[in-house]
């Protein structure tokens, strides 16, 4: 795992370095669709972390926001989000990262997220806690929910059903102390894990998007489900994350809407 650790930190280091370097320039985009895009650096970040993990790992798997799926010939995989947070990135706006997983099998065993413009790498080991620039990290205490910061972000189809979403967070408001929403689902994760936030909920995320994040906040104490608490899957389309303390007020928030737009909309399903 040692070896690991090190080419995870290599190219993460490498491709945050680009980030920072050009974030500040206008950038060369495209879109994947209406809302979804992509920039060069991107592609140029991807290819340095995957090229080093596969002249270190050259049996690995390797799945990437922006490369063909390089399948595994030892049951090991790596997860690979080059840029977390490419419309900040693409405007300018610093708050982006650089998200790094390791997984035998389904059993994630390593988690890197690094925000170059902050120089925060947050570290997870399977059974070895949580870190962040070497220190340990660990969940908040928060326990009364009206008390609680949370996160959320918006899927891609956004557009096409405004309303679902936002009665989320609507809901969210009324409930909470407040909610924040940054478009990094992978520092969000994080800062679930470092007591910055209390909870997190988003549809729709990716495996890329939560594997590292997803390590990290268990084992930095906290929990992260579907949205009705069953184990969460990285290619499934609900993430809710949190201190564990406020884990079913998350969900009975997310539920009762849920049921609520059921009787209005005639299902509870997102569009």
């Amino acid at each position: 795992m040692l070896v690991a650790e090190r080419a995870a930190h290599l190219a993460a280091a490498r491709a945050g370095a680009l980030l920072r370097a050009r974030y500040r320039e206008r950038q060369e985009v495209s879109f994947k669709s209406e809302v979804n895009l992509v920039t060069a650096v991107d592609r140029q970040a991807e290819a340095l972390i995957v090229g080093i993990l596969h002249d270190a790992f050259p049996g690995h798997g390797i799945i990437a926001e922006e490369s063909p799926v390089r399948e595994s010939r030892d049951r090991h995989r790596w997860y690979v989000d080059p840029l977390d947070g490419t419309t900040n990135f693409a405007h300018g706006y610093p708050h982006f990262a650089v998200s790094i997983a390791l997984a035998h099998d389904d059993e994630l065993l390593l988690g890197l997220v690094y925000d170059p413009i902050r120089e925060e790498t947050f570290t997870a080991l399977r059974g070895g806690g949580a870190r962040l620039n070497g220190a340990p990290i660990g969940v908040s205490e928060v326990k009364e929910f009206g008390r609680s910061l949370l996160a959320t972000g918006f899927p891609y189809d956004r557009r096409q059903a405004p309303e679902f979403y936002l009665a989320f967070w609507e809901e969210a408001l009324r409930r909470t102390q407040c909610v924040r929403r940054s478009g990094s689902a992978a520092l969000d994760l994080c800062y679930v894990a470092s007591g910055r936030l209390d909870a997190f909920w988003e549809w729709k995320l990716h495996p890329w998007d939560t594997a590292a994040g997803r390590l990290v906040v268990e084992e930095a104490g906290g929990r992260v489900s579907d949205f009705t608490g069953n184990a969460h899957r990285l290619e499934g389309e609900e993430t809710a994350a949190s201190n564990g303390h406020l884990h079913t007020d998350l969900l009975r928030l997310i539920g009762d809407v849920r049921d609520r737009l059921g009787s209005d909309r005639g299902s509870v399903a997102p569009p």
